[in-house]
């Protein structure tokens, strides 16, 4: 019979210990030691430590014979986008996001459009009983008949399920509900997670079944549970967005099969998440070009490009620490911003509460839109308007030089669909020419600015004219 003995294992980087402590001492993390009892023999969990594809021979790489692998069919394009084409067969999708954004609705639509183009798809859920999802399946109009439901948190259970089913696509909902009772520790701990994602892994290699699961995030914003998950997963996506905004954005962060850096922009609504294939109109559907304070940015999402609206604020305080506050934009990146006008334009910020805001709850961290947020201050703080159909395009450098982005072809074109005619752009050698549109090259900041905003400063709200205000936020 094998012995048991205890041990403590930390919730947040799965670090053991023979004794409890009140702080992990490999990730700093207090009171995350949990204790769990493991047998000689197993060594860790428990679990199995079986290979998740068996025992195989080494072959010589050119010996290697490449199969035709048919990609399972998605919904709309925007989830294929990210997924790189489609579902690989065999693979194991992780979808993390926030509690409420989403997670679930995406699932059960694409797995309702699944089981109609492709054959069996099975739709585990520990958190939901099946009349709940068929309550939101009826709202969201699905009515699949190769779609089936099971309500299970036994790990076991499921993929004995699994097994005998063998649909094309499992979603389980989520990863950390479900326990294997081969594990003691409960359910949603490093052990249980890492055990679970291991086994899952293991069937979905050994009978080509596509499995997803659903994780949930925690207040960091990481998907709960030691990143080794996100390692043992093929594909990791992010549904991210704003709960009191409609419009999500599906983020790529990792996937073996396509790449990195795409993004899919869906708008949640009554009828579900409906994609948009149009993100840049939708963006800046309700900007207005007669108020100050507002430019317009052209960022770039793994390959799409997305015109968006950046508004700044600029209000006189009595306070010594005036406020710097962005919502969608680096906090750090907007002081260096706010530091260079300062120093090389001559705009005075030192006595003027800064806010920034990225329109439609994106957050952007491409400094192409440097030139945009700087534009924008400026704007406010002159009380001047920026040229309606101009975009702006540029990283700002420390001594208030304008650099240059990468792939600005595809950019100025995509800001021409959309009915701009002119952009500021970092001086290169050879600028993009493009039918009907004005693409201007500048090499510093305080002529970018100056050629961007339209007339003399006018006078602030409530403010008498006065012939000075022409003059004292001069370049």
């Amino acid at each position: 019979m094998a012995k048991q003995r205890t041990i403590f294992v930390c919730q947040q980087c799965d670090a053991q210990f023979p004794r409890w402590m009140g702080r992990c001492t490999e990730c700093g993390a207090w009171d995350s030691l949990v204790e769990q009892i493991v047998t000689k023999s197993a060594g860790t969990t428990g679990g199995s430590t079986r290979s998740p594809i068996g025992v195989s021979e080494p072959l010589r790489l050119p010996d290697i014979q490449l199969g035709d692998v048919q990609r399972l069919p998605v919904r709309g394009s925007e989830f294929a986008r990210v997924l790189g084409g489609g579902i690989v067969p065999g693979s194991l999708v992780l979808i993390g996001g926030d509690p409420g954004i989403g997670k679930s609705t995406l699932l059960l639509e694409q797995s309702a459009a699944l089981a109609e183009m492709a054959g069996d798809v099975l739709y585990i859920s520990a958190e939901e009983s099946q009349q709940q999802i068929k309550l939101r399946a009826t709202r969201l109009g699905l009515a699949a008949e190769r779609l089936y439901i099971l309500a299970e948190t036994s790990l076991d259970t499921a993929i004995a399920t699994i097994e005998r089913m063998k649909p094309v696509l499992v979603i389980v909902d989520s990863i950390q509900t479900v326990y294997s009772e081969d594990v003691t520790s409960a359910a949603g701990s490093v052990s249980q997670v890492r055990e679970g994602a291991l086994r899952l892994q293991r069937v979905a290699k050994q009978h080509n079944i596509s499995i997803m699961l659903v994780g949930h995030v925690t207040k960091e914003g990481a998907i709960a549970g030691p990143r080794v998950l996100e390692h043992i997963v093929d594909v990791v996506l992010y549904l991210e967005g704003e709960r009191f905004h409609q419009y999500r954005l599906l983020r790529s962060v990792k996937n073996r099969f396509g790449s990195t850096n795409e993004v899919g922009v869906f708008e949640m609504n009554q009828g579900g998440m409906v994609e948009v294939t149009n993100p840049s109109q939708i963006f800046l559907a309700e900007r207005s070009t007669n108020s100050p304070g507002s430019a317009v940015a052209v960022m770039l999402e793994g390959t799409r490009p997305l015109l968006l609206e950046v508004q700044a604020l600029t209000s006189h305080t009595a306070n010594a620490q005036p406020r710097r506050t962005a919502n969608g934009f680096d906090q750090n990146r907007l002081a260096m911003i706010i530091a260079v006008l300062s120093k090389r334009v001559g705009v005075p910020l030192f006595n003027q509460d800064i806010y920034v805001n990225v329109v439609g709850g994106l957050k952007v961290t491409e400094p192409a839109i440097d030139l945009a947020v700087a534009t924008a201050i400026t704007s406010s703080f002159r009380n001047q308007r920026v040229e309606p159909n101009t975009v702006l395009i540029g990283e700002i450098g420390l001594s208030g030089e304008l650099r240059s982005v990468s792939q600005l072809d595809r950019r100025l074109n995509e800001a021409a669909k959309l009915g701009f005619h002119n952009a500021i752009v970092p001086q290169i050698d050879a600028l993009p020419q493009i039918d009907a549109f004005q693409v201007t090259g500048i090499r510093s900041l305080v002529e970018a600015v100056r050629a961007a905003l339209i007339g003399a400063p006018r006078p602030s709200p409530g403010e008498p004219p006065t012939a000075k205000a022409a003059t004292d936020h001069d370049d």
